[in-house]
């Protein structure tokens, strides 16, 4: 073997080497390069596990359900936001479904309430809670929220909370007040005095005593060939009486009735009163059962004094009913 072979050997061998010592170098360097990474990510996520770190993000449930709700702001009305947000059924449908977090008078809202535009009450807006620590998350889990209820409900529950600071802005937040439904109110119709009756409808005899010649008592005394009323046999000025309340359609001549008064009762039927010597009430005047009208006498067509008592369906004669039917279904016997 030549001398030049033999210097060729150390040669490869030296630059072997030191490619090695290279590779070596590097490894050496990239090794803590690494590390200090590593331990970079690990200071940047605050020595916790993947699952304990917190993504501020909006979870999706509040995301899709703010689709249907909206934020009042100054100037706001219901009418405007049903408008602008095209509202089925308008403002008055906007109120009756956010009547627990408007109140009772549709026109006072104000701005930050929580309106809900699907047809479900929306809830009232919540404070946002402040970030546990991992120590906090792994002691309680956050109390789920509460689905919106349709009504407003009475009793509320108190959230579950965390540390202090979400304790103090629940405590501020105000529940919605529920709202009282207005209590009824009945019309009481207003009746005149005329129309009205005292001592619960009371009626009362038109005169005392007894009656001498009944109902329809046939005769030719009488242009209509029978009596038309009844007749009670009482002296000239005995008081004679209203036998129910009603009001004063006529008083004075009635011809062959002499001086007569004719009563509208409440019912709708007239008493008449004939052969008065005086008349103590005007036309349009209401009387009350029992109140004189009159006293009694012998005017007009008689043969003696007495007082000549009919019922009528209508003011004038020949609407003649059976008095002393009428008086009796009423209470009085005659």
């Amino acid at each position: 073997m030549s001398v030049q072979g033999k210097h060729r050997k150390p040669r490869l061998a030296t630059v072997a080497r030191i490619a090695i010592a290279a590779g070596v170098a590097g490894a050496a360097i990239g090794l803590p390069v690494t590390a200090a990474s590593a331990h970079t990510a690990t200071e940047q996520g605050g020595n916790r596990p993947a699952s304990q770190v917190s993504v501020d993000a909006a979870p999706v449930a509040d995301q899709a359900a703010s689709a249907h709700d909206y934020r009042v702001v100054s100037g706001d009305t219901l009418s405007k936001i049903a408008a602008a947000q095209h509202v089925d059924g308008g403002w008055e449908k906007l109120y009756q479904d956010n009547r627990s977090v408007v109140g009772g008078n549709p026109d006072l809202i104000f701005p930050g309430q929580q309106l809900s535009l699907n047809g479900q009450a929306a809830a009232p807006a919540k404070a946002p809670a402040a970030k546990s620590t991992s120590s906090d998350t792994a002691a309680a889990k956050p109390a789920a929220a509460p689905k919106p209820a349709t009504k407003p409900a009475v009793t509320v529950t108190k959230p579950v909370v965390t540390d202090t600071a979400t304790a103090k802005t629940q405590q501020a937040a105000p529940a919605p007040k529920a709202s009282t439904p207005a209590p009824a109110v009945t019309a009481v119709p207003v009746v005149p005095v005329a129309a009205t009756t005292s001592a619960n409808a009371a009626y009362v005899a038109p005169a005392p005593g007894k009656v001498t010649t009944g109902y329809k008592v046939a005769g030719s005394n009488w242009s209509s060939g029978y009596h038309t009323g009844i007749d009670f046999p009482v002296a000239t000025g005995t008081s004679l009486k209203a036998v129910a309340a009603g009001t004063v359609v006529s008083a004075g001549n009635g011809g062959a009735y002499g001086n007569q008064v004719v009563i509208k009762l409440a019912d709708g039927k007239y008493a008449q009163y004939a052969h008065l010597s005086s008349i103590s009430v005007s036309a349009g005047q209401a009387v009350t059962a029992g109140q004189q009208i009159g006293l009694s006498g012998a005017t007009g067509n008689v043969t003696g004094p007495h007082l000549h008592f009919e019922i009528r369906t209508t003011p004038d004669y020949g609407s003649d009913i059976d008095p002393v039917a009428y008086l009796a279904a009423h209470g009085v016997n005659v």
